[in-house]
């Protein structure tokens, strides 16, 4: 986990990777007149990790009409690509490119950097959270990848990208929910409201498709959630605890530092139930279900 000084040190270097990666030519080539390169098109890789996945095709074909008549204005930020001797991965301005393509193009300006891993993850993240141009899956993904992969905590991530702690939090619960419904968030059926009400639903998916073929508004969501929980469920006889589940509940217990009930029956099914007390609490849960 990063300590405070790392989160500082992150902010900064956020901070500084933005004015590359805000394409101001002009400045960045201030002190060396030969930043801005021309380098061959088919050098140019897309990053595999870019966080983006979804390129509206409408969008795209605007951008391409535009280069077609002015050019390339914005440079691509580019780094040397360790996968492709001789190449470099685009680090930002990835639309660019493939609109370039399209035109075609032989030749884009790049500004070239030794960005590393995280440095590369970081720009992609800022610079498609600050234009919008993720969608809510896509966001929670690429803050899920700066947790995993660096050890961000959630607060450090937020005050480097002007986001609120909250916002953070919410973004990331979406990861809770099963990949049918997380594609149906990504493509735009179901808005990041509608599914942040249905986490912890059983029949989650079933409530998606619902809510999506009605047309539900979020406070109609949110009234049938409540009217299906409402619903009487079959009682269930639960076995007594013996010693070696009462033992297995205060080793979770101890491990995660949240009460955990565990309820097993007759049929050899059960349940395991962890109790938190508040919103940190609940995303401590899901960023281990999500690992």
């Amino acid at each position: 986990m990063a300590n405070k000084a790392e989160g500082k040190r992150l902010g900064r270097g956020l901070s500084a990777l933005l004015a590359e990666a805000s394409g101001d030519a002009q400045s960045l080539a201030g002190d060396a007149p030969d930043a801005v390169q021309k380098i061959s098109i088919d050098r140019i890789y897309a990053n595999p990790d870019q966080p983006r996945r979804f390129f509206d095709p409408e969008a795209l074909a605007e951008l391409t009409a535009s280069i077609s008549e002015k050019g390339v204005l914005q440079p691509l930020l580019v780094r040397h690509d360790p996968q492709h001797l001789g190449g470099y991965q685009i680090v930002a301005g990835e639309r660019r490119w493939r609109a370039a393509q399209a035109v075609p193009l032989h030749e884009l300006p790049v500004l070239i950097r030794d960005f590393d891993d995280q440095q590369v993850l970081e720009v992609a993240i800022v610079e498609n959270v600050q234009r919008n141009d993720l969608n809510p899956i896509e966001e929670a993904e690429a803050y899920q990848q700066l947790i995993d992969r660096f050890g961000h905590t959630q607060q450090e991530i937020a005050t480097s990208l002007g986001k609120s702690r909250s916002h953070l939090a919410n973004t990331l619960r979406l990861l809770a929910l099963p990949r049918k419904v997380l594609d149906m968030v990504a493509d735009g059926r179901l808005s990041a409201g509608h599914a942040r009400t249905l986490i912890g639903q059983e029949n989650v998916a079933q409530l998606a498709e619902q809510v999506h073929r009605q047309k539900l508004s979020v406070r109609q969501t949110e009234a049938l959630v409540k009217s299906q929980n409402a619903q009487p469920q079959k009682v269930k006889s639960t076995l007594p605890k013996d010693a070696d589940t009462r033992a297995l509940e205060a080793d979770l217990t101890a491990h995660l530092s949240l009460k955990v009930d565990i309820l097993h029956r007759a049929n050899g099914a059960g349940e395991v139930k962890i109790s938190y007390k508040n919103l940190e609490e609940l995303d401590g849960i899901c960023t281990l279900l999500n690992q």
